[in-house]
């Protein structure tokens, strides 16, 4: 089926004579001001191929002819995308309309996302694994351990230490892959198996357009490694599978691995994605795209593998580039921030100027105006010239309260249109994929208005899909708007309910979903914690806690409790806000109508930093054991004043380690002591991937530098092995596992 889709053109007019100069009208204290404005957009119908209806159906690439047929008939939409537009283009919201419901229920029973899950194996020692957000999805990390090992990727190693007992901890084997990336950063671990990705790159050759030499042509690919550890001194690689695109995130379900890769698309050369198995092409992904005006810059391509197995499929997808990523055991739901096509925002500016302007203009100037745009034999830029003339003359004949208050009302009208524009054209898209071990199924997109905040801003409930949201944009008598909603959507995701204007002028900082609550904190000046009851399609807010400071992340305690990591703060002149020490609180929702926080600790100044504030990974909380773990770098100085002072000499400068809390729900926060990881004696160790985890009574902090191993009832500690400049050589491994 063939269809016309009006598409603007901007064409450049060459003109000579001042009569052909456009000028626009700004409202400046109820007085005109004449500006020049660029050439004029001429609108064109441009036909496209059968390929774009605007359906918004799914629909399948069957060959690499088609794809090329499918690239050259969307570049009406496509080819010149706005990414960066001058004023921003989130959405909108409207009134504030915030519901409680002060019954006080009790929290209902829920299965806690667990974080660091405990685990045995054959009745060895218990052990901690990887904070996640849903349980039994396991989320890639630089650093996995099981009962007695401890697997570290770092740049282009692999190290593997024999951790436990703590006392004989020793580093069984330090490789170095020989791999183009030196900048490993994801793995899983199941069993004696590790799957590691990084990024590397293909090598082609092309000849560029209108030349006839062939050229090599690097693109980005994505390597997947499976690696048998069963021998921990002769590790072997068994697949070595290459899929074209950057790494852009992965889950672990049971035995398979799903990971997404983004790989732009080459205009002049399309071509479908393909997986390798070491220099073997294994298949051609199916690959589909979708009918709308979205902009078509990435293939997104989902794909599974089997850890013990020969077993590989995926799909791809022409689409947005893929960011925030959520997954559930039975479905994949991948984002992006939706990016309007070249031309939108001037068939806009025209659109608001004839209907939202005009009408507003006394009735015999809109009738001129159409006699103006009726006249087949003025051009469309001789006919601008005359429409401003003729708005300057009805201006300049109007008594100064006359024309201030038809500029007020237009201006009114203008905010209204704009903010309706923002919330069309400024959405999340989300693509719902269900997954059941090697079967990938594409099943509904949807959108929502706002941009996510990261992976804790999705959650998946039975058949429901659950996402909280921020909308800002700029307008130009109304500045920055800003508020925040919460959106239901069905199986198909479709918005069945939603809960909008929660806290205007605010950000989304941190939100965890619970069973049938959301927790969710906004910030501007203070930190508003809410309660958000989403036991039906209806959201509503059952309490709320205004507090100084802000949570950037939230874990759950129990039922009833829930810990925040952030940031102090404190009002300052002109009601500016300063930032102050890394804060930890713990709420108690019990009474859901008054939620309190039970205890906080403050830890350094300004300067002190946490990667917990953003990397939930570097988290760590045992509810059972009662203890918490954080990776601090700051001051010594201002950590001292806030801790003991016999922690630190008062000659140090700059520190880095953790903090480590008792932590109940009755008396809160207790101090149990310090790991220090790197100071002003020693060579400064950064803290990036700082991560801690427990195998039996011992606790494990991880760094940079450092694996340290302390007892987990007071703190003295038992062993540290130093990862870096070791002075030994480090050996290479092949695909064969030969070194």
């Amino acid at each position: 089926m063939n269809s016309k889709i009006t598409i603007p053109i901007i064409v450049a007019i060459s003109v000579i004579a001042t009569a052909a100069i456009t000028y626009s009208i700004s409202f400046e204290q109820g007085s005109q001001v004449l500006q020049k404005v660029t050439p004029e957009i001429i609108y064109v119908e441009k036909e496209t191929s059968r390929y774009f209806d605007g359906t918004q159906d799914i629909r399948k690439i069957d060959s690499q002819e088609e794809l090329r047929t499918i690239i050259k008939a969307s570049t009406v939409f496509e080819g010149q995308f706005f990414d960066d537009r001058v004023f921003s283009t989130r959405m909108m919201a409207g009134n504030a309309v915030m519901e409680s419901d002060v019954t006080g229920a009790p929290a209902p029973a829920v299965s806690l996302p667990q974080g660091a899950v405990a685990k045995t194996e054959s009745d060895g020692p218990e052990y901690s694994t990887t904070n996640v957000q849903v349980e039994n999805v396991d989320e890639p990390d630089y650093l996995k351990n099981d009962s007695k090992y401890v697997y570290i990727v770092s740049q282009n190693t692999l190290s593997i230490i024999d951790a436990y007992p703590a006392e004989s901890a020793k580093i069984v084997l330090k490789i170095a892959l020989d791999i183009e990336s030196q900048y490993i950063q994801n793995m899983f671990l199941n069993g004696d198996r590790l799957i590691v990705f990084y990024n590397g790159q293909s090598d082609d050759e092309v000849i560029p357009q209108y030349d006839f030499v062939p050229r090599r042509s690097y693109s980005s690919v994505t390597h997947a490694l499976i690696i048998d550890v069963s021998d921990k001194e002769t590790p072997r690689i068994l697949k070595d599978y290459s899929i074209d695109g950057y790494f852009s995130d992965a889950r672990m379900i049971g035995n398979y691995a799903y990971f997404v890769t983004n790989s732009n698309i080459d205009y002049q050369h399309p071509k479908l994605p393909v997986i390798m198995e070491g220099s073997v092409r294994v298949t051609t992904p199916e690959a589909f795209y979708f009918d709308n005006m979205d902009q078509f810059s990435n293939f997104n391509t989902l794909t599974a593998i089997d850890t013990f197995g020969d077993t590989i499929s995926s799909e791809t997808f022409l689409m947005g580039h893929t960011g925030t990523i959520y997954v559930s055991e039975d479905n994949f739901y991948l984002t992006y921030q939706q990016s309007m096509p070249f031309g939108f925002y001037e068939n806009s500016s025209r659109d608001r100027f004839f209907d939202i302007i005009v009408p507003l203009l006394p009735s015999d100037i809109q009738e001129k105006i159409k006699a103006i745009q009726d006249d087949p034999s003025i051009s469309s830029s001789t006919q601008w010239v005359k429409i401003s003339e003729l708005m300057q003359k009805s201006y300049n004949e109007m008594d100064k309260n006359e024309k201030e208050k038809l500029f007020e009302k237009i201006k009114e009208a203008l905010n209204e249109y704009d903010a309706k524009i923002q919330e069309e054209t400024n959405k999340t898209i989300i693509h719902k994929i269900s997954i059941n071990e090697d079967k990938i199924k594409y099943v509904a997109k949807g959108s929502i208005p706002g941009r996510l905040l990261n992976q804790f801003s999705m959650d998946q409930s039975g058949d429901r899909f659950r996402v909280v949201t921020t909308t800002e944009y700029y307008t130009q008598y109304q500045g920055m708007v800003r508020a925040n909603a919460v959106y239901v959507l069905d199986g198909q995701l479709n918005i069945v309910g939603s809960l909008d204007q929660i806290t205007p002028d605010e950000s989304v900082y941190s939100a965890r979903f619970i069973g049938e609550r959301l927790y969710l904190v906004t910030f501007q000046q203070v930190d508003p914690f809410f309660v958000i009851d989403l036991s039906t399609d209806t959201p509503k807010i059952l309490g709320e806690l205004k507090i100084p400071g802000f949570s950037n992340y939230l874990h759950p305690y129990d039922n009833e409790h829930i810990i925040g990591i952030g940031r102090d703060t404190k009002e300052i002149e002109e009601g500016r806000v300063q930032q102050l020490g890394i804060k930890i609180a713990l709420f108690n929702v019990a009474d859901v109508s008054n939620p309190k926080v039970i205890d906080d600790v403050i830890i350094g100044d300004s300067s002190t930093y946490s990667e917990s504030l953003y990397d939930h990974k570097a988290f760590f909380f045992d509810k059972t054991r009662g203890i918490i773990s954080i990776p601090i770098t700051g001051d010594a100085k201002n950590l001292s004043e806030g801790a003991s002072s016999k922690m630190f000499a008062p000659d140090y400068n700059r520190w880095s380690g953790f903090y480590v809390y008792d932590l109940d729900n009755i008396d809160g926060f207790d101090l149990k002591g310090i790991i220090t990881h790197s100071d002003s004696d020693s060579r400064y160790y950064g803290m990036g991937g700082a991560r801690t985890f427990y195998i039996e009574d011992v606790l494990y902090t991880a760094s940079e530098g450092y694996l340290k191993m302390n007892s987990m009832s007071d703190l003295k500690e038992i062993n540290s092995l130093k990862f870096e400049n070791t002075g030994k050589l480090i050996e290479y491994i092949d695909e064969a596992g030969l070194r």
